[in-house]
């Protein structure tokens, strides 16, 4: 055998070994991957696996917070000021978990409502997690560097059409 081909048949068994490292790889990783989704991208997917974990972001609807009978049961609505997503969440909410403020929760889909197993709040008025500033964004409903206002919210979107 030559010194080429040995070198070149050396190089294809050194990618096939690095082929499969990677796949054991990303099939190990398979079960702890979680997509993040905004409200109005979770509406546009036709079939929502109900054994997926996602993570949805948005601001928590004003009006939309309230508990179930057994007084553990959490039920509240995330938006991006487009799309709406009922989120069914059993436990304590955060402190900082209000109305009209960011949240990020993580759990599968049952239908079209997210049952929750853990619920991130924001920790201050200046922060908002980036997926959920990037869907706020897309949506054309906030402008990073501008003060989320008291109607936003509140859930009414200002028309920023106008000049002050």
């Amino acid at each position: 055998m030559k010194r080429k081909t040995r070198r070149l048949y050396m190089v294809l068994v050194g990618l096939c070994a690095l082929g499969a490292v990677a796949a054991i790889v990303l099939a190990a990783l398979e079960d702890d991957i979680v997509f993040f989704l905004s409200p109005t991208e979770v509406m546009a997917k036709e079939a929502l696996h109900p054994d997926q974990r996602f993570r949805i972001g948005g601001l928590v609807e004003a009006g939309s917070v309230s508990k179930a009978a057994d007084g553990v049961t959490n039920l509240f609505t995330v938006t991006d000021m487009a799309n709406s997503i009922q989120v069914e969440y059993k436990g304590i909410l955060p402190d900082l978990f209000r109305e009209g403020q960011g949240v990020v929760t993580e759990g599968h889909f049952k239908g079209k409502t997210l049952i929750a197993t853990e619920v991130l709040a924001k920790h201050d008025e200046n922060y908002m997690p980036p997926e959920v500033a990037d869907a706020l964004k897309k949506s054309g409903k906030w402008k990073e560097g501008e003060p989320m206002s008291d109607a936003l919210k509140q859930g009414h979107v200002p028309d920023s059409s106008k000049e002050k």
